[in-house]
């Protein structure tokens, strides 16, 4: 969902055309937590820089263990602004309480500049096994065995840089069998439903209810040459679950209270019997009562992934009796 500025608003006032970048350096320990929190204000997601790793190395095969970490955010520069930056600050307070936290950064970036404002902070990453996610305007050697995708995230959610979508790429990775068909909910940049046409799934039906990410996917999914493989769309849950669509592969990389919302709309229902739902946007603290709701829809949790603070549920549907 966007906002769009009204016709004749006052030229003084803050246009919807301008945002709020919000940065914060902290270290390794508390990076996931600052980005759960970014995340909450942001808009689309956020950005994770590894801070004293010179370019050049990003493609070693071995590298040091960052120092420290950016984590960046935007939000709108309008009306609602200065009550988005007091709700934020006030949750960093909070997480203050427990662990240091600095004090945020704020600078404002015009829209057309937020391209600009990604590539600077967004590089190649090697994920799992075989997948290279290249931003489209780096060049990069890529080993023979690799599947790439060449992403430009716009500003959608997805970038691959945040822990929720890396484990969702390993579980791809790890699931995705030749013929499958997929279901992307909230598919953000397109970067789930480029990888699971790349593994080898025979169609992708990837829905986002925001327009600018469903532009966002239509272009990178048209980069990858994936279009005959893919349809985006924009779509919900309750577009699907009411038809006869049934899926393999389920994957949902939201937030944990989404899909337990979800599951109370027969999100169950829309993987057909025998097949697999990947849920993730799920902190480890919630992940149990995500694995409720999911029983609840009639899936059967059997595998966890976990990264930091962040999980991937790997979940079934009974095969039919």
């Amino acid at each position: 969902m966007t906002d769009t500025a009204a016709h004749g608003a006052d030229p003084d006032k803050p246009s919807s055309k301008r945002w709020i970048e919000v940065a914060l350096t902290v270290d390794g320990e508390a990076a996931e937590a600052t980005a759960d929190v970014l995340q909450r204000y942001g808009y689309q997601g956020v950005a994770i820089e590894f801070e004293g790793i010179p370019a050049e190395r990003l493609d070693d095969d071995e590298l040091p263990p960052p120092t420290h970490m950016t984590v960046r955010a935007y939000i709108r520069d309008d009306e609602r602004a200065p009550e988005t930056k007091a709700q934020l600050e006030a949750a960093l307070g909070h997480m203050s309480l427990m662990y240091p936290m600095p004090t945020p950064v704020y600078r404002t970036v015009d829209e057309e500049d937020w391209a600009e404002a990604w590539k600077q902070h967004y590089k190649p990453l090697r994920i799992g096994v075989r997948l290279l996610i290249r931003p489209v305007w780096v060049e990069i050697a890529r080993r023979p065995d690799e599947i790439e995708i060449a992403l430009d995230p716009g500003m959608a959610f997805g970038t691959g840089t945040h822990p929720t979508t890396q484990l969702c790429l390993e579980a791809l990775d790890a699931h995705i069998q030749p013929g499958a068909q997929v279901f992307d909910l909230g598919t953000g940049s397109g970067i789930l439903a480029i990888a699971a046409a790349k593994l080898g799934a025979a169609h992708v039906l990837a829905v986002d209810n925001d327009p600018v990410a469903v532009e966002a996917a239509l272009e990178n999914v048209a980069q990858n040459d994936s279009i005959d493989k893919i349809t985006v769309q924009a779509g919900s849950l309750a577009s699907v679950v009411g038809s006869a669509r049934r899926f393999d592969v389920l994957v949902a990389n939201i937030l944990a209270r989404v899909i337990i919302a979800m599951c109370e709309e027969r999100l169950g229902e829309v993987i057909r019997p025998g097949g697999l739902g990947l849920f993730s946007g799920i902190m480890v603290t919630q992940a149990d009562d995500v694995e409720a709701a999911l029983r609840a829809t009639g899936l059967e949790p059997f595998h966890r992934r976990v990264q930091g603070d962040w999980v991937v549920i790997e979940a079934r549907r009974p095969a039919a009796a």
